[in-house]
């Protein structure tokens, strides 16, 4: 590439040298102008900053440049500044047995850096065009993620231990500098003798491994996996160590490092200070024809979607490859990958995974190339039989968004469970098999959830691929008071039910993880029955609560027990009066009060 840049901007100098005459001389231009240029565009990272190192996407770059030339305005000295942003390509959480492997991003996942360079620049003008070829040298101020991969385990109580962290980042600063060396061309169309808009290519790339002490290079520390972790695989823990790690990874962890290195493209316009009227040369149509002839490439744009139900599917890691080269990224909510802007003509493979399924490749050949219009649109189907549960943990106050909420889901036919913390939008995704039911909670201190049911019973895949979840936080303040959802009691009986003991197991997890906390556990009926018998069966009901939680370990000091039978309707159903059932139903219910936190 950095070869091929080079060549194409020494034959455009050698084009427009050739076709220059001494006539074509500005006028009144013995004396070199001063200019200033904006610009603003893409900017593509190369190497190994772009390849599983750095791991950096398409990003953008913005910048000025000031260039001062000589006498007869050919040859002069330049300064450029820009800003330069790279995203970097998130990791795919991967979940196993007993767990799961996910990454904690410590700052915004992106490479942020500016540059300071100055260096000579060589201008050759033929008619309205004009064609700028600088080179620089300078500084890079460079700004570089912080991102730790790590292996949770997932406990009986409580949140997922961290006990292994297999990838991070291992900059010795996160804020350095490094030598830098920036050479390009600018193609300029005059307006008139003052303003000029252009097109502009350059290669940035960065020099020496420190600079005035500091590190210039970006540094990675990661474990060689030694095979694929599947859904299936178990990691053994004994004394809160993985004892079968060597199983998976290497012992010795491997450090990497890259320089940065970028191929930027972009727009701009440029003001020229006390310029003249140009006179045009003669025979300019040649060069013109010339310069058109260059533009020969369209933009590839993929759009992934759900096979089963037709449609946009977000969050799939898409692969466009050429010549060993990939461009990833992950598909938006409208199911598009990042578009891929003056792709050359050529074959491409196009590959898509979600999940740990793959979808069936899509090509891109000469065929598409030669087709009308300036885009090459494709489609590219994923497969998962599972439907995908999209859940948000909001305020149970005012619905406000929460993100960083520990979530837990359990199948309550095989009683797996796994965890997973909601993003920054308070977002969480689980894969749910079909004919299945779950629950889902938060699971984390200082806060409440309801235990929240989700079925994909009676479900059409076909027809159906999001289940859609908002789960209530509160807060575990003094005096606060939270109906228990869905615990049932046979007719009559005061027992403790297996749908019921995974309910109060979310209130065992909240009793754990709070140890000061100290609760009122109350059972209430409805008006029918006789009074005094109400009172009886409720109270036995909240005992028999208590005791379930005593004997899985927590203290009988920190709880009351209290059955208040009929005495605390929330209705106007009392004795006498015809309700439907549904009205009777709100009356029958546990509670649980804050008493002290």
């Amino acid at each position: 590439m950095k070869k091929l840049i080079f060549t194409w901007i020494m034959m455009l100098v050698a084009t427009f040298s050739w076709a220059q005459k001494p006539s074509d001389t500005l006028s009144g231009e013995r004396n070199g102008k001063l200019q200033v240029t904006a610009f603003g565009g893409l900017s593509m990272p190369m190497g190994n900053y772009k390849g599983d190192i750095g791991r950096a996407k398409n990003g953008y770059h913005a910048g000025m440049a000031i260039d001062k030339y000589f006498k007869g305005n050919k040859w002069g000295i330049g300064i450029d500044a820009r800003f330069l942003n790279h995203d970097i390509r998130k990791f795919d959480s991967v979940f196993f047995s007993n767990g799961y492997i996910a990454t904690n991003y410590v700052n915004h996942p992106s490479f942020q850096h500016i540059g300071v360079s100055i260096g000579p620049s060589y201008k050759a003008g033929l008619g309205k065009l004009d064609l700028e070829v600088f080179l620089r040298g300078g500084v890079l101020f460079q700004g570089f993620p912080k991102y730790t991969q790590s292996v949770y385990i997932n406990q009986a109580v409580g949140p997922a231990l961290n006990l292994f962290d297999n990838y991070y980042t291992n900059n010795p600063k996160r804020i350095t500098k490094a030598w830098m060396g920036l050479g390009g061309f600018r193609l300029s169309y005059n307006i008139d003798e003052n303003w000029a808009v252009f097109l502009q290519g350059d290669y940035l790339r960065t020099f020496g491994k420190d600079f005035g002490g500091d590190s210039s290079e970006f540094h990675v520390n990661g474990y060689k996996q030694k095979k694929a972790i599947t859904s299936a695989d178990v990691f053994t823990i004994k004394d809160n160590k993985i004892t079968n790690l060597s199983d998976f990874y290497e012992e010795v962890p491997v450090s990497q490092k890259t320089f940065v290195q970028a191929v930027n493209v972009a727009a701009g316009i440029r003001f020229t200070f006390g310029s003249k009227k140009r006179q045009a040369p003669e025979k300019a149509a040649p060069v013109k024809q010339a310069v058109a002839s260059l533009v020969s490439a369209k933009d590839i744009l993929v759009v992934v979607k759900d096979k089963q139900t037709g449609l946009a599917l977000s969050g799939v890691t898409v692969t466009i490859s050429r010549n060993g080269r990939d461009e990833v990224s992950v598909s938006n909510s409208n199911g598009e990958a990042e578009r891929i802007k003056s792709a050359q003509r050529g074959s491409y493979q196009i590959t898509a995974v979600k999940n740990g399924i793959a979808a069936i490749p899509v090509s891109i050949n000469d065929i598409d190339f030669d087709k009308s219009g300036a885009l090459i649109y494709k489609e590219i189907y994923h497969d998962d039989p599972r439907f995908t549960l999209i859940g948000e943990t909001i305020s149970a106050n005012n619905n406000a968004k929460l993100p960083g909420i520990s979530t837990v889901l359990t199948n309550t036919g095989t009683d797996k469970n796994m965890s997973q913390i909601s993003d920054g939008e308070a977002k969480f995704v689980y894969q749910l098999d079909q004919q299945s039911d779950y629950n889902v909670v938060a699971n984390q201190a200082g806060k409440f959830s309801q235990t929240e049911g989700v079925s994909t019973k009676g479900l059409d895949r076909s027809k159906t691929l999001y289940v859609t979840l908002k789960l209530g936080i509160s807060n575990l303040d003094a005096g606060a008071i939270f109906v228990l959802k869905n615990i049932h009691y046979d007719f009559d009986k005061s027992a403790i039910r297996p749908d019921a003991a995974r309910i109060l197991d979310n209130l065992l997890n909240i009793m754990i993880q709070n140890p000061t906390l100290r609760i009122e556990l109350s059972s209430h009926t409805d008006s029918r029955g006789k009074d005094q018998y109400n009172m009886t069966l409720s109270q036995n009901r909240a005992q028999a609560a208590v005791n379930y939680l005593v004997s899985k370990g927590v203290e009988r000091s920190r709880m009351e027990a209290k059955g208040y039978g009929e005495t605390r309707l929330l209705n106007n159903c009392g004795n006498g009066v015809q309700c439907s059932e549904e009205d009777h139903q709100m009356n029958r219910r546990t509670e649980i009060k804050v008493l002290k936190y």
